[in-house]
């Protein structure tokens, strides 16, 4: 192999061009390597917190979730409990009513009554009359007339 200057121009050219990139071009190239490495670091962290933030979400919203749950029990139970004792109520008015309806149809029979007594009374009286006076005119027998006034008075 033969030494001549195109190699020695080549091998020069060369150590200026490693020189030349080792000097500015390889620090950038660094740089945005480790910026890069940087960037997808945070990236990955973000992640992580966010995979975090989610798991904590994830607890609270069960949390949430059962004490929603819960309340709506307890609404439920209230609201029964509330129907319950609407319809015990409204039995105990209805059942006073009931009493107090049986009340008054007794009370009105009981006037019914009376009222059919003091006209069936009226009817025996004008009944005894009538045979007062049958008696009277067809004779005056003490015995007779007893005897009818007593049959009267147990009819009445």
């Amino acid at each position: 192999m033969d030494l001549n200057a195109t190699i020695f121009g080549q091998t020069i050219a060369m150590i200026v061009f490693v020189w030349f990139c080792m000097k500015f071009v390889w620090p950038a190239l660094i740089g945005m390597i480790e910026e890069r490495q940087t960037t997808i670091a945070d990236g990955l962290a973000a992640a992580e917190k966010g995979a975090r933030s989610l798991e904590v979400a994830e607890v609270e919203k069960a949390k949430l979730l059962d004490a929603a749950r819960g309340q709506a029990r307890e609404i439920i139970d209230q609201a029964n409990t509330r129907g319950n004792g609407i319809v015990e109520e409204a039995r105990g008015t209805a059942d006073q009513e009931r009493e107090r309806i049986l009340a008054a149809a007794q009370a009105e029979v009981e006037q019914e009554i009376n009222r059919a007594r003091e006209e069936l009374r009226g009817q025996v009286a004008a009944l005894a009359v009538a045979g007062a006076e049958k008696i009277i005119s067809r004779e005056i027998d003490a015995s007779t007339h007893r005897a009818l006034l007593n049959k009267l008075a147990a009819e009445i």
